[in-house]
Formats: C-alpha cells, structure tokens, sequence
C-alpha cells in the first residue's frame, strides 16, 4: 500500500481529497499533565499569578483546534463545526487530565484538529504553571476515538471510557 502524502517521486503532498464525499466525522484525543502537589494545590485553588489555569488551557485548546492546518503542513484546513476541551483535576496524577474532541462535516478526519487541542492546552497548562514546578510531564497525547469517513469507526480499548 502506498503512502498517501508521498508522491510517485517520494516526495511529500498533500493528499487529493475531492473526490471524496463529505461525511459527519468526529475525533477523540486524551492526554494529561503530571506535576507536583504544589502545582496541583495552586491550580485547584485558583492561585496561580497567571490567572485561571484551567479555562484558558480550554480556551487555549478550542484556539489551537481551529489553527492545525497552519501547525501540521499537508492538513487540510477544516471549517470546524465544534470543538470540546474538558480539563480534570486528577489528585491521583497528579495533575490536569485532558480530552479534546473536533466534528465537521468533511473530505477528511478531524483527528489532527483533537489531537492539537489536547497538545496545546497541555502547553498551556505548562506554560501558566512553570514558575511553580519546572518539572512537570505532559503525557501520552493519543486518539481516543474516532468516527466517519472512509475507514469508519476506530475506539482506543485501552482509553478511559469516559472518554470513548
């Protein structure tokens, strides 16, 4: 099977999607940010000098959604129908769990478009929170699930099902 983004040369393209029918596609991605208690105790109390950590991380993530074709060279530009940025607390983490979901009605995925999301709000979260802890971890960032489209319907088994 060929690659669909390399030329009969091997050269990188970007993928012909004309042909293809626009269908009701949505996409899933998850991914966290580990940090220290201290960290945690000053987003959860709403102390960090920066301002609300966790609604501009969402605003922030909806924002990065919506400029993925300027990020990832051979995406296509989508006009995103909605984007979901859900950020949680997570003691346990500790940290900031965080899911991202993108719909349209397409040629093709909005993968890409969930997966930036979750990315960029995780930097934010970053970003807000590095004078409290240099040392924090922004996890697996992965496609939780997907729908639509020619390859149809993929679900991670192993994600939270919440999240599915």
């Amino acid at each position: 099977m060929g690659m669909s983004h390399v030329d009969d040369r091997g050269r990188a393209r970007m993928v012909d999607v004309s042909t293809k029918a626009e269908t009701a596609r949505v996409a899933t991605a998850e991914g966290w940010v580990r940090m220290s208690a201290e960290a945690f105790a000053a987003i959860r109390d709403n102390i960090v000098k920066k301002g609300d950590v966790l609604a501009t991380a969402r605003l922030a993530g909806i924002m990065g959604a919506k400029r993925t074709a300027e990020l990832i060279p051979l995406c296509h530009p989508l006009n995103l129908d909605q984007v979901e940025v859900d950020l949680t607390l997570d003691e346990a983490l500790p940290g900031v769990r965080i899911a991202g979901t993108a719909r349209v009605t397409a040629r093709t995925g909005v993968e890409m478009e969930a997966l930036t999301a979750v990315s960029v709000a995780g930097l934010t979260v970053y970003d807000m929170v590095k004078a409290i802890d240099r040392t924090m971890e922004i996890g697996p960032i992965r496609l939780v699930a997907k729908t639509g489209g020619k390859s149809g319907e993929f679900r991670r088994s192993d994600a939270d099902p919440e999240r599915r």
